[in-house]
């Protein structure tokens, strides 16, 4: 394996929790610090991190698991503090979206790797400036969701790829939910611009579409924005009123290159529906594909007369949050491109921003970024046995 990347994560808000859980398991990587806004927050952080390691090391009595532990994690006082740390390899960027670009660059240009939650960023042109800064500078830039790494998508793209359901011709893709004022504390980002269902669940579900039917060329959209305003359901500020201020209903038909047909409907709308997530049909059969939000899950198949399971046959076992960045350091190690990559979460971002032009002006129009799609994920198992793996 060689010695670890050395992580700094910057940002230890509500979505950290999940990374902090996964990164002591995984070989390859060691948190070397975390820095936050608010410092008791990263000081949390740090602490759940140690603890993390240490029941790392009791389950798989790993010896990098026991390093992971023994040598602690810092709290520094900035990002840029923790940027210039000499223990710091690469920054996992999970701050707020508006934040991304900001820091991804920051990181850069201190000689840092970057992986980050999505969306890359806000606009094209930060997401060009990033990967620009990456390729001047020689340094990867990874993004999620990594949800597309798991067994659930895996499995389905590999039963695509197989040809079980012979040409593909159209898919669909559905994400509704009442708001997520809801559940979270602090929900405001979500309905400003940067935010609303599209750019928040949309890259999950691109982000598989693309690993299952290649990248999209054209768009057609429509949106809505039902309520002006929201309340907050939870939380020490319960009944608060905030402003929307994105659409919170949004439609589109996505022209994949090789002709399929997605339509995806993203909705913040919505209190209750049976519409499946994510189904691809062919001219031989159909798919039912999980749960892009999630890395595994039922994947069934519709040829001859009835759905069918199909069993796992793909993608990294066990993965959770975190999984991509751990790809990103074995691709680095091998010299290979990684899967959560830049280049993809740009053309998702693209895909996304176009779709909403083309609803502003009632109109379709031609998406201009491309990617190639990432390599698949052969069946892998768990962390402890998974090192070297392509």
């Amino acid at each position: 394996m060689g010695e670890p990347l050395r992580i700094g994560l910057v940002g230890a808000g509500k979505i950290s929790r999940a990374y902090l859980d996964t990164l002591a398991r995984l070989p390859g990587l060691r948190l070397t610090a975390v820095t936050d806004l608010n410092r008791a927050r990263a000081e949390a952080a740090a602490k759940t991190a140690e603890a993390a390691a240490k029941s790392a090391e009791v389950a798989t009595k790993s010896a990098e698991a026991a390093t992971k532990g023994a040598e602690g994690v810092a709290v520094a006082a900035s990002a840029d503090a923790l940027m210039a740390r000499e223990d710091v390899d690469a920054v996992l960027n999970l701050t707020i979206p508006a934040a991304h670009a900001d820091v991804a660059l920051a990181a850069l240009a201190a000689g840092r790797h970057v992986y980050g939650e999505k969306p890359l960023s806000g606009t094209r042109e930060e997401a060009d400036a990033i990967l620009g800064a990456a390729e001047r500078a020689g340094l990867r830039v990874g993004c999620a969701p990594d949800t597309v790494l798991g067994p659930g998508t895996q499995t389905a793209r590999k039963a695509v790829d197989d040809g079980l359901i012979g040409t593909p011709v159209a898919a669909t893709a559905f994400m509704t939910t009442a708001g997520h004022e809801a559940w979270h504390p602090d929900p405001e980002f979500y309905y400003r611009p940067g935010g609303g269902p599209l750019l928040d669940m949309g890259p999950y579900y691109l982000s598989a579409l693309v690993h299952l039917l290649g990248p999209v060329v054209r768009v057609t959209g429509a949106a809505s924005r039902p309520r002006a305003q929201r309340s907050i359901g939870s939380g020490p500020r319960a009944g608060e009123h905030f402003a929307v201020e994105v659409d919170t209903h949004v439609t589109g038909v996505l022209e994949h290159r090789g002709g399929a047909l997605t339509t995806l409907l993203m909705s913040f709308d919505v209190h209750a529906a049976r519409l499946p997530r994510v189904e691809v049909h062919g001219s031989e059969g159909s798919l039912s594909v999980p749960d892009p939000n999630t890395f595994d899950g039922p994947v069934e198949l519709w040829r001859g007369g009835a759905w069918e399971p199909l069993a796992p046959s793909a993608g990294y076992a066990g993965s959770a949050r975190g999984y991509g960045l751990a790809d990103m350091a074995r691709a680095l190690r091998a010299g290979r491109p990684h899967r959560a990559s830049a280049e993809l979460a740009r053309h998702v971002l693209d895909v996304m921003l176009t779709l909403l032009d083309a609803a502003r002006e009632r109109t379709s129009l031609p998406v201009g970024t491309t990617c190639s799609r990432p390599e698949p994920v052969p069946f892998v198992g768990e962390p402890s046995t998974s090192a070297g793996h392509g």
